[in-house]
């Protein structure tokens, strides 16, 4: 699969003693992300969907908000930068009028493949106004439907089979559609991925969709969500406490805990469909 894994020797220990084996590693290089040719971010990612990876990263730090505001994306022959190769450079030319990157929104310098928010400079920065408010959304869900979510995402997570290091996002329909699903060593770049997708297909905003990602629920997740209009954001871990004040306040349903047929509803349970007895059957079909 190219560099989305290494095959590297390891050693296997075990009660039955030892053994010498190839074992595959998820691959994680560095995606330097360049705007009208001047540097942007560093990230730590998985090769592969990149132009995706790029699209959803300027998305929801609000550079962007439809395919259109991007003239071209492409990666840079000769980058020269030592140490990086030209596929690990790329410069995404902005259409003509519109604006670059406000300059506290750039982030020149490293960022690790676990957080993607650790470059902004105050909290008050990181709540960015989005273009696509998801609170007035009138999509419901069954529980059944999001009880499938995370075997569904799990079965399209072809390198984590492989690898078991690999985060996993996906985006839904209602009925339980798996329309696109990423995976990376970052969460954040899973879920820009997914994000980059769904603005090139021109599904952005996301009405009617819900987010599965196969982690926890951090801030930072729920303000991609709301930048990109999606109203359902679903985790089979537990979400932060600001992730949650941050849900409620743009009238986002979070869910967190999604495993089997548990989960918690972290904010907006009216997108939960019910029956007429208050009460949600988790055997009726989505």
């Amino acid at each position: 699969m190219g560099r989305v894994t290494v095959r590297r020797p390891v050693l296997t220990l075990s009660a039955q003693g030892e053994r010498r084996r190839v074992d595959a590693l998820a691959g994680e290089e560095p995606l330097e992300l360049r705007v009208g040719g001047r540097p942007l971010a560093v990230t730590m990612r998985t090769p592969g969907h990149d132009v995706e990876l790029a699209h959803g990263f300027l998305l929801t730090e609000a550079v962007i908000a439809s395919r259109s505001d991007v003239q071209s994306a492409r990666f840079c022959p000769h980058s020269a930068r030592p140490g990086l190769p030209d596929s690990n450079v790329l410069d995404v030319e902005l259409a003509r009028g519109v604006p670059g990157p406000a300059a506290s929104a750039e982030r020149n310098f490293y960022t690790t493949s676990s957080c993607g928010v650790c470059g902004k400079t105050s909290l008050d920065a990181v709540r960015l106004r989005t273009r696509f408010p998801p609170a007035a959304d009138p999509v419901t869900v069954t529980a059944a439907t999001l009880a499938s979510l995370p075997d569904a995402l799990r079965a399209a997570q072809r390198v984590f089979q492989l690898t078991g290091g690999l985060h996993g996002a996906g985006l839904f329909t209602a009925r339980g559609d798996l329309l696109v699903a990423r995976e990376d060593v970052g969460r954040h770049n899973a879920v820009d991925k997914v994000l980059g997708w769904a603005l090139l297909a021109q599904r952005i905003p996301a009405i009617g969709c819900i987010l599965m990602v196969s982690g926890r629920a951090s801030f930072e997740l729920v303000q991609k969500a709301v930048m990109a209009g999606i109203p359902m954001l679903a985790a089979v871990s537990a979400p932060s406490s600001l992730a949650v004040e941050l849900a409620v306040d743009a009238g986002l349903t979070l869910i967190g805990f999604l495993r089997g047929h548990t989960m918690n509803v972290y904010a907006g349970q009216h997108r939960i469909a019910r029956t007429p007895s208050g009460h949600q059957s988790l055997c009726e079909p989505a």
